[in-house]
């Protein structure tokens, strides 16, 4: 693993120490998942791009129901 560092506003650290302890956990491993999150996320669009892809025409939306097909079960 390497190591990083950055500079931020004192008070902006502190901030995210604390919020860290209320999570339960280190601000160092809460950086880690940001960074795990924010480096795969073009990944993510991608998947969820073809996931509408594939849904797209399945699904009929605004069209009104009757009756008949609101009590089907």
């Amino acid at each position: 693993m390497k190591n990083i560092t950055f500079s931020a506003d004192g008070e902006l650290i502190e901030a995210a120490r604390e919020r860290a302890r209320q999570e339960n956990t280190t601000l160092n491993e809460a950086f880690r998942r940001w960074l795990s999150d924010y480096a795969q996320h073009r990944e993510q669009v991608l998947e969820h791009d073809d996931v509408v892809r594939e849904l797209r025409g399945q699904f009929r939306v605004g069209r009104r129901l009757s009756r008949e097909e609101m009590n089907e079960r």
